[in-house]
């Protein structure tokens, strides 16, 4: 006679818009009552689209990852990267719910202002975790596309490449990639050697690129330095390459030399390209030695897109542990009951909730530096894009670990998916700058351009808000804000090789107390989850204190 088979039943996640208050919250504060009922309809589709048809691309896309064609039939060169159909299924999706577009569109300023920015933070939150990783191109096209809206960059350059860039008819739509890094420095740009030759027809690149994203999207955005330029970083300069040609094969010159086999983002094509005399437009005069502060207009956006990435990934990989442990019996009872296991999730919701405030708050900076040009948003963006990016890239990583290990065995297996949920996890502290280049850039920001001010500022305005909700979370967000101040003053007096050694420490305790006063600033509005959330995550990342207990009894509210 035969023995039934056990066979877990996993239900599927809340939904990701109707089933994240703080979203919902988060949105009704920052956009009001009325830009929040004007985002809805197109938040609420995203996420219908997420939990049924994407969420199939996404698996089919992770199923059969990108590869490379050398050759055609008859021996030509051809350098043909092909992708699945659900990886061509997400390209269609983030055009058309305008996950790159929505800030560039003007009914969506004339709707949302620079706010459009939090609106398009909310869909990346939705859209990226079950992605498989499109989200990379998509950071990159929106990168390409505030580049291309600089006012350096020529007209006739812009028009041609910016309305598809933004485009929302995914038979317009088009992916930009990023072609910086090189196997000789890395993130040192300056020991760059990829040449720009000015010729009769334009011009044109030779070089060499190591780690190159997307390398599938219609153009890419390489940094090259002038013929004849000097040395060092600065004097390089962005071009924007069209990868095909005008009829769909792979442009004169580049060479895809092979496809990067990755610890994780599998779906994602990333490549070693050579560049052979191919034909590039410039993004501004090459002879200008601001070309990389030009650069830099597109690096700020991805590594704001990678804090996006981090944050929803957590509150992702949050939704699946919680729906699993509703589901599994343990000693008799379910998982969800267990106050062990319940204090972990309820840890895992903070840093959650702690990750999403800080990429939020960073996308309102931008969008309020983009429309308005709003001085003192400029100056707190300096500081805040680098904090947010390397502490949500740290937090990512320990969360994904935190949740692999919520599903037991059934976590290491690959045929489940969760695995990729750590996989994928351990880019987002790499890419766009690691936690130490990203410490180091903290530290300048602080030396050369008095970023420290705004950062205070905000600490020192949200310690009068939290004595209002609790006299102890006040107290030590004073102490951690006074601890700052003279860190930071003595930094700026004397960056000396101490201050170098010691910056990821300091870079990483300013981005946990911003946090706690973004929690706080989200706690006056009255919501429960909010100010729980916020009094946890002070007592976690400022004063290092176990916070199993309470995370055991409040997790209904924090998740």
């Amino acid at each position: 006679m035969g023995v039934d088979r056990f066979v877990q039943a996993v239900p599927p996640p809340a939904d990701p818009y109707a089933g994240d208050p703080l979203l919902r919250s988060w949105l009704e504060r920052v956009l009001g009552p009325a830009g929040h009922a004007a985002a809805k309809d197109r938040l609420a589709a995203l996420a219908a689209d997420v939990v049924g048809p994407l969420r199939a691309a996404h698996a089919d896309a992770e199923n059969n990852p990108p590869r490379l064609v050398r050759y055609d039939a008859w021996g030509a060169r051809v350098d043909r990267i092909e992708t699945s159909d659900g990886w061509q299924r997400q390209r269609a999706a983030a055009a058309r719910h305008a996950v790159v577009a929505l800030p560039y569109l003007p009914d969506a300023r004339a709707t949302w202002g620079a706010a459009a920015r939090v609106v398009q933070h909310a869909l990346l939150h939705l859209y990226g975790p079950e992605s498989a990783t499109f989200s990379c191109p998509v950071a990159m096209a929106d990168g390409a596309a505030a580049l291309l809206s600089r006012p350096e960059v020529d007209p006739a350059v812009r028009d041609a490449w910016l309305p598809r860039l933004v485009a929302t008819d995914p038979d317009v739509a088009v992916t930009s990639g990023q072609w910086m890094t090189e196997s000789q420095g890395g993130s040192d740009l300056s020991r760059s050697s990829t040449v720009a030759t000015a010729a009769a027809g334009g011009w044109r690149l030779t070089g060499e690129k190591w780690f190159c994203s997307a390398a599938d999207s219609a153009v890419a955005v390489a940094l090259a330095r002038p013929d004849g330029a000097g040395p060092g970083s600065r004097v390089l300069a962005p071009f924007l390459v069209p990868r095909y040609d005008g009829a769909g094969a792979t442009a004169p010159g580049i060479r895809v030399h092979r496809l990067k086999d990755k610890l994780g983002t599998r779906a994602l094509p990333t490549a070693e390209i050579g560049l052979r005399g191919v034909a590039a437009l410039p993004l501004g005069d090459p002879a200008d030695p601001g070309g990389l502060a030009r650069a830099m207009t597109l690096v700020v956006v991805t590594r704001l897109h990678n804090a996006a990435a981090a944050a929803g990934g957590m509150r992702r990989g949050l939704a699946y542990a919680l729906a699993f442990a509703a589901a599994r019996t343990v000693a008799g009872g379910p998982l969800a009951a267990s106050p062990l296991h319940r204090a972990t999730l309820g840890t895992l919701a903070v840093d959650a909730a702690g990750a999403f405030a800080l990429a939020a708050h960073a996308f309102a900076l931008l969008g309020r530096v983009e429309v308005g040009a709003d001085p003192f948003a400029a100056a707190e963006l300096r500081i805040v894009a680098p904090l947010a990016k390397l502490a949500t890239g740290k937090l990512a990583v320990s969360s994904a670990s935190e949740y692999v290990e919520a599903f037991g065995g059934a976590g290491y297996v690959e045929d489940t998916g969760v695995p990729r949920l750590l996989r994928d996890a351990q880019v987002l502290p790499i890419w766009e700058g690691t936690t130490n280049v990203l410490a180091l850039d903290a530290l300048r920001a602080v030396v050369r351009d008095d970023a420290a001010g705004p950062l205070l500022a905000r600490l020192d305005a949200a310690q009068v808000v939290a004595r209002g909700l609790s006299p102890a979370m006040a107290d030590q967000l004073a102490a951690a804000t006074a601890a700052l101040r003279a860190d930071l003053g003595e930094v700026a007096a004397d960056p000396t090789a101490a201050a170098v050694a010691g910056a990821r420490g300091l870079a990483l305790r300013m981005a946990y107390a911003l946090t706690a006063a973004l929690l706080v600033e989200h706690a006056t509005t009255g919501d429960e989850q909010a100010e729980v959330t916020a009094r946890l995550w002070a007592r976690r990342w400022l004063r290092h204190d176990d916070i199993a207990v309470d995370a055991h009894h409040h997790l209904d509210v924090l998740a």
